[in-house]
């Protein structure tokens, strides 16, 4: 999945549903665009965090694997080593 949206389309969301209930609250409009301007920060920070906490949890899965592979590597050459070394 492309997480590099993720801010933007949070971020744009949160501040359509800002501005439709300011509208239908009748808030001044200075209000409004500044509830907008600080609703848009606030989700887009929230959106950046997300994607680097997810970012974060996909390196270390990745690294588990690569662990793994390694292990079954290495598992699978010592027993062929080994049934050699009985055989001799």
């Amino acid at each position: 999945m492309n997480r590099k949206n993720i801010p933007l389309l949070l971020m744009l969301t949160a501040g359509a549903v800002t501005c439709i209930i300011t509208y239908i609250k009748k808030y001044p409009v200075n209000t409004q665009l500044i509830a907008l301007f600080a609703v848009l920060v606030v989700f887009y920070v929230l959106g950046s965090v997300l994607v680097w906490t997810l970012d974060y949890f996909e390196r270390q899965n990745e690294e588990k694997r690569a662990e793994e592979g390694e292990v079954i590597e290495k598992d699978s050459e010592n027993p062929e080593q080994e049934a050699v070394q009985e055989q001799e």
